[in-house]
């Protein structure tokens, strides 16, 4: 053999071994990086379950504090209701002369000038030693008064249930 045919067979022989390399080294690095690229799906699923397990969490929270925010508008709601009912009921009874309103008097106050028996008439029961009646008119106006405090008052508390309900968020 020349001297060129050893080289060209030495030439054949490291592309050869070269190709033979290359294509071993490229199959173990698929293998490699199919591997790796399951591990990396893995971790895709394991963190998009825990995300969709979060949003599960969130989403049920939130419809808790959504049904007991009804649930307290629905209770204000009937206290509101029953308070309206009770003070229209009031208000029609000092309209009908049924119930009155009257007062107590300051008995050592001897410039009102007003003596109203202590001593119980016949139509009703006097508990204190002064008593004055008042004016329905004037009576209906305190009942109204009372009426916007109570509704009020029935406001505040379902202001402040709902802030409760919010904070336990």
């Amino acid at each position: 053999m020349t001297p060129v045919q050893n080289l060209a067979c030495v030439l054949v022989a490291m592309a050869i071994a070269c190709f033979s390399t290359w294509k071993v080294q490229d199959w173990r690095y698929d293998g490699i990086v199919a591997r790796q690229a399951g591990l990396f799906q893995e971790d895709l699923n394991l963190i998009s379950a825990a995300a969709a397990k979060q949003e599960k969490d969130a989403t049920d929270r939130r419809l808790a504090l959504e049904q007991r925010l009804v649930d307290q508008d629905q209770q204000h709601s009937l206290e509101l209701s029953n308070a309206q009912r009770n003070q229209a009921a009031l208000r029609d009874r000092l309209a009908t002369a049924d119930v009155r309103l009257s007062v107590l008097l300051d008995a050592s106050d001897t410039a009102s000038g007003c003596n109203v028996p202590a001593a119980p008439g016949t139509i009703g029961v006097v508990h204190a030693a002064r008593r004055a009646q008042l004016d329905p008119a004037h009576a209906q106006r305190i009942i109204a008064i009372t009426d916007a405090g109570d509704q009020g008052l029935i406001a505040l508390r379902a202001c402040q249930a709902y802030a409760r309900a919010i904070n336990l968020r």
